[in-house]
């Protein structure tokens, strides 16, 4: 919403859900240092603020929009507990920098590059102390980012055997001023890269390169941890194994297969002789450590030569089976924190598709009685964004609730597209039932917002009712907005029915009805300017049926139906100096179709 106050053009974003949350697929968890709040980032890309309390109940506070793709991954940005920063990195390159007490977007830049992993390091120059973002990813190198600006100041680089890194730890000395990067590629070979005082205050000076490179063979690497309890210890967990190093020389101390065809995804020491390792179903077993890989034991390294699995150790506790659970679009995400100030809990922690926070506490302690098969740690807490939703009263408000409730029913229509028009002030919502209402925006956001004399009016705000459609709206899409080539009049719907309706958005009118896929209309798009004069005057609708067409609101009819592919359609692109439509399917494949012909 847009308003003019005293010559300044204030611009103020307005959301209603309405009872249904939003989708939360989450892709990736952080929890800040003082475990008061949980960050999840979702496939969406956005990503959600929780409190946590110190009873460990979750309560969403925030949600948060600056990425176009998926969440690939979140750190923290800063290590006082006075300024609480976290970066978050998408898919297409995207990265944004946070203040988590107020939910702004401090910094944002894109690279050419995508991060699967950032960790923050913090170091001491004089009496100042600069923090660090040290990111790698779908690249051969580990960039290192400055923590506040965002920018690329130099990169860790491999002279020997250069590939993607595919999990990353910082081990902290304490004994000297060098800190060791230990990384492991994605062919299973180990990299070491030391960074003293020097190194990082480097900026845009040569990149440093390997201490020392190592072939460890693990494949398909998912984590690789640091033991803070004895800094003596590597967990390496790859998908069908784990392993524990000598963090001094990396010589293999133990080697653990996977049971029962299950695919590990990560793990952590939860003290210096247990680890907890987890699994792609949302799984997770906690094992003690066997002697060999203990320090404080008379049997450290005494499996040091020995290359065999060894024998699956103790099982303290299971956590979490999913056995009963119901179905998830795709795995779970689970991670392991532990506070370094009061409460100092050690939190697992796991988001799921379906929008879901659980929570366990881990406890110091191990069971009495030898564990059974079907012991498990009981969960702490549990939420999803939809019961948080359903526990507010009075319930969450949509849009045009007032103007959609039905006699009888529990619930009003359901919104299923909308599009707003900032030139009109009006706000164009499609109904589940099939209809369109137009309503002015402002007058629409009091009606939920604020409360006053309105809310007793019947039929407030005024309003118009378009019907066309026999079913459900699934797209909105007002040209003009996009380009002042198209009428200004000219409205265009898509449903379930099959049909693209073009209506005169000022005296409601139906315009016209095309009918020419054989599936529900999933997209409407405007070409770009620079097609041809006929082109430019229409609109590309894509189907459910995996068709395209380009339908001319001018001439009235379809100029061009593409209907031969085999798989749905994903993307549309253009080129339109060849006069080329190309289409691209969730199968990988293009397609390319001459528009006029």
């Amino acid at each position: 919403l847009e308003e003019n106050m005293s010559g300044n053009s204030l611009v103020l974003p307005i959301v209603l859900w309405g009872r249904n949350a939003p989708t939360h697929c989450i892709s990736s968890l952080l929890v800040m240092d003082d475990l008061a709040t949980i960050i999840s980032g979702c496939h969406d890309g956005q990503i959600c603020i929780w409190d946590l309390t110190p009873d460990l109940e979750i309560n969403p506070r925030a949600l948060l929009f600056g990425h176009s793709t998926s969440v690939t991954c979140l750190s923290k940005a800063s290590a006082s507990s006075d300024k609480q920063y976290m970066v978050s990195a998408s898919e297409s390159g995207e990265m944004c920098l946070w203040d988590v007490n107020d939910g702004r977007c401090i910094e944002f830049t894109k690279l050419a590059c995508a991060h699967t992993g950032i960790q923050f390091y913090q170091f001491t120059i004089g009496t100042q102390r600069e923090g660090r973002l040290l990111c790698h990813g779908h690249y051969p190198e580990i960039l290192v980012v400055d923590a506040t600006s965002l920018e690329v100041l130099y990169s860790l680089v491999s002279k020997i055997s250069p590939d993607w890194i595919s999990s990353m730890s910082i081990i902290r000395s304490h004994r000297t001023q060098e800190d060791t990067v230990v990384a492991v590629s994605v062919t299973g070979i180990l990299k070491v890269w030391i960074i003293t005082a020097e190194v990082s205050r480097m900026q845009d000076l040569d990149p440093v390169f390997e201490e020392e490179s190592k072939p460890i063979y693990c494949h398909s690497c998912q984590s690789i941890s640091f033991c803070t309890f004895t800094q003596l210890s590597l967990l390496v967990v790859c998908s069908k194994y784990w392993r524990v190093f000598d963090a001094g020389d990396f010589s293999l101390l133990c080697s653990v297969p996977s049971e029962n065809e299950q695919a590990w995804t990560g793990g952590e020491f939860i003290a210096a002789d247990k680890v907890i390792i987890w699994t792609e179903d949302g799984c997770s077993y906690i094992y003690k450590l066997p002697a060999s890989c203990l320090p404080a034991s008379e049997h450290f390294r005494s499996d040091v030569g020995k290359t065999a699995e060894g024998s699956i150790p103790p099982l303290v506790y299971s956590i979490a089976d999913r056995a009963d659970k119901q179905l998830l679009i795709c795995p779970p995400v689970t991670r392991f924190f532990y506070g370094r100030r009061e409460p100092f809990h050690k939190l697992l922690v796991q988001g799921d598709s379906a929008g879901r926070l659980t929570l366990w506490s881990i406890p110091d302690t191990s069971p009495l009685q030898p564990l059974s098969s079907t012991a498990e740690l009981q969960v702490s807490s549990t939420i999803s964004l939809q019961e948080a939703f359903d526990k507010l009263a009075p319930l969450p408000a949509g849009i045009i609730d007032q103007l959609s409730v039905l006699p009888g029913a529990e619930e009003p229509i359901k919104v299923t597209a909308s599009v707003y028009i900032p030139s009109q002030g009006r706000l164009v919502c499609g109904r589940e039932d099939g209809s369109i209402v137009l309503v002015p925006a402002t007058q629409t956001a009091i009606v939920q917002l604020l409360q006053g004399e309105h809310m007793l009016r019947r039929g407030w705000p005024p309003h118009r009712t378009l019907r066309g459609h026999r079913n459900k709206v699934t797209c909105l899409l007002y040209p003009h907005q996009v380009s002042p080539r198209y009428d200004q009049r000219s409205l265009v719907s898509g449903g379930v029915d099959f049909s693209v309706i073009v209506w005169d958005i000022f005296t409601g009118e139906m315009k016209h009805i095309f009918c020419v896929h054989g599936g529900e209309i999933t997209q409407l798009l405007v070409p770009p300017e620079n097609c041809s004069t006929r082109v430019q005057h229409c609109v590309c609708s894509v189907a459910s049926d995996h068709s395209v067409g380009l339908l001319s609101l001018r001439e009235r009819k379809c100029i061009m139906l593409a209907s031969r592919h085999l798989f749905p359609i994903q993307v549309i692109k253009w080129r339109p100096c060849d006069d080329y439509l190309v289409v691209g399917c969730s199968d990988g494949s293009v397609y390319v179709w001459q528009m006029d012909t």
